[in-house]
């Protein structure tokens, strides 16, 4: 996925498989919502870059309820259901991977498992940052680097099962990109403490990694425009 980047219809190559992705996500949404430092959103604009079907701002507006927010995204046909669920909520949602058109609108950003992604990763940061006001935070999440041992074989997985292409980093070639766009970097690991389900065929068959996954491998970056 490039910065500008082209739109596709759904992430996942399984329709099905992109409908029950924000059942999966919506335990770990609610925990990194309770380590969002910023408790009081009434007055907010936030931000969800790469928002897919927009739960994780449905969640985050019936847990701390903000002023308005964004949910953008490249996957044209998951933004349209996003918008069909949003209720009454101040939800916009966009089709696209730039924010050339939010400059200086938001106070709080995040993205769940989009940053590795993302082909020019110093773009991205450079994009963010600009879209941010002063002292806006923006918390990056993802299990999706080098530093995870399962990396070599979700490359594949991910290749085969979605309309994306990933890209190889670390979690300091991250910090470094993010520093280099003039964040001040800081992270932590996500640190799950709920109960992790078994499954069989899913991303870790194996039982014994995915708690290592959602309790060591699984990082949260904040990223503060200063």
């Amino acid at each position: 996925m490039s910065q500008a980047a082209n739109t596709i219809t759904t992430w996942y190559v399984d329709p099905d498989a992109e409908d029950r992705m924000s059942d999966g996500h919506a335990p770990i949404w609610r925990h990194l919502i309770d380590l969002i430092a910023e408790r009081d959103l009434s007055q907010k604009s936030v931000l969800d870059f790469g928002c897919n079907q927009g739960g994780l701002l449905r969640h985050l507006y019936a847990i701390r309820p903000f002023h308005k927010a964004l949910g953008i995204d490249i996957a044209a046909q998951s933004v349209a259901k996003a918008e069909a669920f949003k209720g009454n909520i101040p939800v916009q949602h966009a089709v696209g991977g730039t924010l050339e058109d939010w400059v200086g609108e938001f106070d709080l950003a995040i993205s769940h498992e989009v940053i590795y992604l993302v082909e020019d990763i110093q773009a991205h940061a450079a994009d963010i940052f600009k879209a941010l006001k002063p002292g806006g935070v923006y918390y990056a999440v993802t299990g999706c680097h080098t530093d995870n041992p399962l990396w070599p074989k979700w490359r594949e997985l991910v290749a085969q099962r979605t309309n994306t292409v990933v890209q190889d980093r670390s979690i300091s070639d991250y910090g470094r990109a993010f520093a280099k766009a003039g964040f001040e970097v800081s992270g932590r690991k996500l640190e799950y403490d709920g109960f992790i389900p078994f499954s069989e065929d899913g991303w870790t068959p194996d039982f014994a990694d995915a708690l290592d996954y959602y309790t060591q491998t699984k990082i949260v970056f904040r990223l503060v425009k200063n």
